[in-house]
C-alpha cells in the first residue's frame, strides 16, 4: 500500500493552495476511496500535486481539482492517487506473517480441506503494490507444500488502487538490490535472470548477484492482478482462506477501517485469516474477529 514520501524535485512553493482548494482535494480523495488527508498534510500535499500541475500546464490548484472532476475517463484521478503516494513494499516484509501462514494457518487448512475432498487453497493481497506480497505468498505457499502430498490448486487474488504500480507487479521483474530480503536458496529456484541459458533456468536461476531478476512462472503463475478500488463494490464474494491488508487502514478514518473489516469478515472463509499491518490495530473498531496475535484475526 502507498506509503507517503513527498516527491523528489517537488517545491511547496510551485503551487498555491489555499485552505478551501486543500479541503476540496482532501473531500474529493476521501469520497473515492477513504483516504483521510488531515489538516496536518498540508505541506505534504502540496508538494506532490506540484508535479502534475507543472506537467499538465495548470495555474492553480482549483483548475486542477475542477479537471480532475470532470474527466470521465478517471485516468486523471489515478494520476493524482499516484502522486499523492509513493508505494513502499518489499518481500517477505514483516515476516512473521508468512511464517505464521506457512506454520500455523496452512496445516489447519490443509487438514480441513482433505477432509471436505478440496483441494482448493485461496488468498488476496488486499493492496499489492508493485507485486512484492502476493509473489511472496506464492513463495511461502509452494515452498509449505512441497511434502502435503497431491497438488493443490491454488490461487492469489492481487489487488490495487495504482494502474501504474499493477504495471510493474504482472510483469514481476526486480532489480537484485530488491531481492535481499529473499534467501538465496529461494532466490535460485524462484527467480530467473533475463537472458539465462535454458541450462541456468533449469537449474533455478542461478546468476550473478547483479541485474535484474525475473519471477519464475511456477510464481507467477499462481498470481492474478486486478484493479481494485476498496471502497467500490467487489466483484467477487470468496471466500479466501486468508487476506493481506497491511499498511493500507492507516490511511483511513475509524469509520472506513470498519466498513472495510467487516467487509474482510464476508470474504473469508470460516477459521480464515486477516493479516494487518504493524502500524494498524483493530482497537475501536466493532468486528466478529478472534485476536490471535498482534496483526493477526481470525474468522
Amino acid at each position: 500500500m502507498p506509503t507517503p514520501t513527498i516527491n523528489p524535485g517537488a517545491s511547496p512553493s510551485d503551487v498555491a493552495i489555499g485552505d478551501r482548494q486543500f479541503r476540496k482535494l482532501c473531500d474529493l480523495v476521501y469520497a473515492h476511496c477513504g483516504i483521510n488527508l488531515h489538516d496536518g498534510k498540508q505541506e505534504l500535499v502540496r508538494a506532490r500535486i506540484a508535479r502534475l500541475l507543472r506537467a499538465r500546464d495548470f495555474r492553480s490548484a482549483n483548475d486542477y481539482l475542477d479537471s480532475v472532476i470532470a474527466d470521465p475517463t478517471g485516468e486523471e484521478f489515478a494520476a493524482l492517487i499516484d502522486a499523492l503516494s509513493t508505494n513502499l513494499t518489499s518481500f517477505f516484509r514483516e515476516s512473521t506473517h508468512f511464517t505464521f501462514l506457512a506454520d500455523k494457518l496452512l496445516p489447519r487448512i490443509l487438514d480441513r480441506r482433505r477432509k471436505q475432498r478440496d483441494t482448493r487453497i485461496r488468498g488476496w493481497s488486499a493492496a499489492c503494490s508493485t507485486g512484492e506480497e502476493p509473489y511472496t505468498l506464492g513463495i511461502t505457499l509452494l515452498e509449505a507444500l512441497r511434502d502435503a502430498g497431491p497438488s493443490w490448486d491454488v490461487k492469489i487474488l492481487a489487488t490495487d488502487i495504482s494502474r501504474n504500480v499493477l504495471k510493474t507487479a504482472v510483469v514481476g521483474r526486480y532489480d537484485a538490490t530488491r531481492l535481499a530480503a529473499v534467501a538465496p536458496e529461494l532466490r535460485a529456484k524462484y527467480f530467473v535472470p533475463p537472458g539465462a541459458s535454458r541450462a541456468a533456468r533449469a537449474a533455478g536461476g542461478a546468476g550473478g548477484a547483479g541485474g535484474t531478476y525475473q519471477v519464475a512462472p511456477a510464481v507467477r503463475n499462481l498470481v492474478t492482478f486486478n484493479y481494485l478500488n476498496l471502497m467500490d463494490a467487489w466483484p467477487f464474494t470468496g471466500p479466501f482462506d486468508f487476506i493481506f491488508c497491511r499498511n493500507v487502514m492507516i490511511y483511513f478514518d475509524k469509520q472506513t477501517q470498519q466498513r472495510l473489516v467487516n467487509r474482510f469478515w464476508e470474504c473469508l472463509d470460516p477459521g480464515g485469516v486477516l493479516f494487518t499491518g504493524h502500524s494498524e490495530s483493530l482497537t475501536g473498531i466493532s468486528h466478529k474477529f478472534q485476536y490471535v496475535q498482534p496483526t493477526i484475526y481470525m474468522k
